[in-house]
Order: C-alpha cells, then structure tokens, then sequence
C-alpha cells in the first residue's frame, strides 16, 4: 500500500493547488484528460470537482501528469 508522505514536493504542489483552488488540467495513462479543482489527495486517489458541479475520483497510478490551467 503506497505511503502518503507529506514531505515530497509532488504532494505540497497538490495541496498548493487544493489550498489555493487553482484549476488543473489532469492526463492520465489512457490518453484522457480531465480539468477542474482538486478537493482533496489521500495515499490512493485524488478527488476532482469537473464543471463546479461533478466529483470525480481519480487513482494516482492513472494519473500522467497535472499541471495548472
């Protein structure tokens, strides 16, 4: 089971984007792609808020990349 480590910068850049709320853009490993804010990270998945109104959960083994839009 993966660790959620507080310390790695991937993990304060995200908790950047959740405390700010800024809109990002998600890439995952299907080709796929996905915007919006994130609400919240754990160990196994993030939480995506899509159009203000759809909560979409998101593992992280399928995420290429995210970056801010």
């Amino acid at each position: 089971m993966p660790t959620f480590n507080t310390g790695l910068p991937s993990v304060r850049q995200i908790q950047v984007f959740i405390k700010d709320k800024i809109n990002v853009q998600i890439g995952l490993t299907t080709n796929q792609s996905t915007e919006g804010k994130i609400l919240w990270q754990d160990e196994n998945c993030i939480c995506i808020l899509e159009d203000g109104t759809e909560k979409t959960l998101i593992w992280l083994s399928a995420i290429a990349y995210i970056k801010q839009v």
